[in-house]
């Protein structure tokens, strides 16, 4: 929206606050789809959101460069994101893919633009339909420009203007879709170079394109400040009350400010353009500059209170949207923000779900790829009843493995595994994940280290050492605030509580040395033990096998919540894919015919290791004084 054509009652007063919490109402925020009733939800709570654009590279390892950033980005909790659409459609498919697989994997509510120029109906409504059926909820809906060498028209059975667009959305989908328009502070680019439409008409098209049906306005880049509130207060008093969203473009770079304000004819005030003429030969120099200016522009329309929260357009990068947002103090540096520990689906079926097995917790994409043909998703407790019916695993491009890796991501998998000849240097490099110094790519994990494993990393590291590799783990926690930082979720005035739990791949000496050494001793009959090899054979000590809960959190008004549980049935699902990614996600990045000697001894290390190990889960029951890694103290 941040470029020059049509893609790119009374305003609630919301104070600023300095260090904002989540509330009740965020832990069912998921459940509200479309973009104005989020909107409107977080407006009744008085709080300040933000929100984020990207675009479609053009590269394939653009591609997986973008997923890994939203993936961070998300953490931060925005409202929602956008992904644009190109110039007639130039980028249809790559947008779709991205706004399907950001709403499917990431959690987060997707706004996909969609533009109408030289397009005709039937594009349109396919579009739409496959928007839907991705499970996308909201649509920025805009005229835009053709793509590049085109003149603009009107095709048959097509589309004038975006509120036709906006029209035609309404008609046919009613209220499935929330959709977002577009508003220009400074009027439209291409208003300015033709001189055809004043800025009063441009606001009266602009009312028009609500009235059809638009639930919230986003604007085009801006610098100046008193322009863009000088614009709400014009669009307010025509009667435009839909909330409207400043599209915040952060100064990244000189050249890149030159180019986009020029492009889009984006007036600066002359102080601004001063302080970056000074700096243009210092790209750090600049950058801050964009950061601190940046906060300034966002700390002034907030306090205007005109405004329910922030767009960021972020040109596919991230580092100077955070730094604003943390000066804003809009991330929580000390508190947590998370509605449950795991990110909750946003797809229209499974929103509520609030149950699920721990053992993805580190791959939780491959947990929503085997899930999703599910009638119905936990929510409440994870019944003994049930037997899920899990999905095969298969390769996806977003979990990272096998076949589907870029060769960039097979180099930088070889990188962080190498070529490991013996079991102990295997175990080094569970060390190294343990440490957090190879984060990705694991072949385990698909997500960071949880912080709370820096409470036991020290324990993991000796358990690695020995012969048990980790993949899975996290400590006990015994009525933590729920605000806690590194622990906590649910929202303020809780309590949240975790089973120590660890995962991990031995042999099976080792194995049978814990069933052993766990018997020995009353002090460990709180343990509970699941071990599963390859070949499907189980132990475990438990003598009913059932669902436990391994997190649960007591908030004020409302049921016992336990998001994490160790299911017995969904652990022989979960071994398959576990055992399965020492071949397709470690011993696939070597050449099986061309490799060297070291590599073809590290594939058959691997493969004696997926064929003769066992996976084995245990849980302290203790969590008010347990000490999980004690009975690892007797084995040898």
């Amino acid at each position: 929206m941040y470029r020059s054509n049509t893609e790119n009652g009374d305003s609630p007063t919301l104070p600023l606050r300095r260090s904002p919490t989540p509330s009740h109402r965020d832990y069912n925020l998921r459940e509200v789809p479309r973009i104005g009733d989020k909107i409107a939800a977080r407006a009744e709570d008085g709080r300040v959101f933000f929100s984020f654009e990207y675009f479609p590279p053009k590269t394939g390892q653009g591609v997986v460069n973008l997923y890994e950033r939203v993936d961070r980005m998300a953490r931060l909790e925005p409202l929602f994101v956008d992904v644009t659409w190109g110039a007639g459609g130039s980028t249809s498919e790559l947008t779709l893919e991205l706004s399907g697989n950001i709403q499917r994997f990431f959690g987060l509510d997707v706004t996909m633009h969609l533009t109408c120029t030289n397009m005709r109906e039937g594009q349109v409504r396919e579009a739409l339909e496959e928007a839907k059926r991705r499970g996308i909820r909201n649509i920025v809906a805009l005229r835009g420009d053709p793509p590049a060498g085109q003149e603009w028209y009107t095709c048959a059975e097509g589309f004038e203007h975006g509120r036709d667009l906006v029209q035609y959305i309404r008609a046919h989908y009613g209220d499935y879709f929330g959709i977002v328009v577009a508003g220009y502070p400074e009027g439209h680019p291409a208003g300015l170079l033709d001189g055809k439409l004043t800025y009063e008409q441009e606001l009266h098209y602009l009312k028009e394109k609500v009235e059809c049906g638009g639930d919230v306005i986003i604007t085009q880049m801006f610098y100046d400040v008193e322009r863009f509130l000088q614009f709400v207060a014009d669009c307010r008093a025509i009667g435009i009350t839909v909330p409207i969203l400043p599209g915040i473009l952060p100064i990244q770079s000189y050249s890149g400010f030159t180019r986009m304000t020029g492009f889009c004819r984006t007036h600066v005030p002359p102080a601004v353009l001063a302080a970056l003429d000074e700096r243009k030969d210092d790209e750090d120099a600049v950058k801050a500059f964009g950061v601190e200016y940046g906060t300034e522009m966002c700390r002034r329309i907030l306090k205007s209170g005109l405004v329910p929260g922030l767009h960021f357009y972020t040109l596919n990068l991230e580092s100077t949207v955070v730094a604003i947002l943390e000066n804003l103090r809009l991330i929580p540096k000390f508190e947590s923000v998370r509605s449950l520990p795991w990110r909750p689906a946003t797809i229209d079926g499974r929103r509520s779900e609030d149950v699920r097995p721990i053992f993805w917790a580190n791959r939780p994409k491959s947990y929503l790829l085997r899930t999703e043909g599910w009638d119905d998703y936990p929510n409440g407790r994870w019944g003994d009843y049930r037997s899920p019916a899990y999905g095969e695993w298969t390769e996806h491009h977003l979990l990272g493995g096998g076949g589907l890796y870029t060769a960039a991501q097979k180099e930088r998998v070889r990188t962080v595994l190498g070529t490991p000849q013996t079991l102990a240097e295997i175990g080094a490099v569970f060390v190294k994940y343990a440490r957090g110094e190879a984060a990705a790519p694991f072949p385990w994990a698909g997500e960071p280290l949880s912080p709370e494993t820096a409470w036991i990393a020290a324990a993991l590291e000796r358990l690695n050492r020995h012969g048990f590799l980790t993949i899975n783990s996290q400590p006990r926690v015994n009525c933590a605030p729920s605000t806690d930082v590194t622990v906590g979720w649910g929202g303020p005035g809780g309590y949240v509580y975790q089973k120590a739990y660890v995962e991990f791949f031995c042999s099976t000496s080792k194995m049978e040395s814990l069933f052993e050494a766990a018997a020995s001793s009353p002090e460990f009959a709180a343990l509970s033990i699941y071990a599963i090899n390859a070949a499907g054979e189980q132990r475990t000590n438990v003598r009913k096998p059932r669902t436990n809960a391994v997190t649960w959190g007591i908030f004020p008004d409302r049921e016992v919540i336990q998001p994490t549980v160790v299911c017995p049935e969904s652990f022989k699902a979960w071994s398959k894919e576990a055992f399965a990614l020492w071949i397709q996600n470690w011993a696939s990045i070597y050449d099986h015919e061309q490799g060297t000697p070291a590599e073809q001894r590290s594939v058959q290390l691997i493969r004696d290791i997926h064929d003769t190990f066992w996976l084995v889960n245990v849980v302290d029951n203790n969590f008010v004084s347990g000490d999980i890694f004690k009975v690892f103290a007797l084995i040898s």
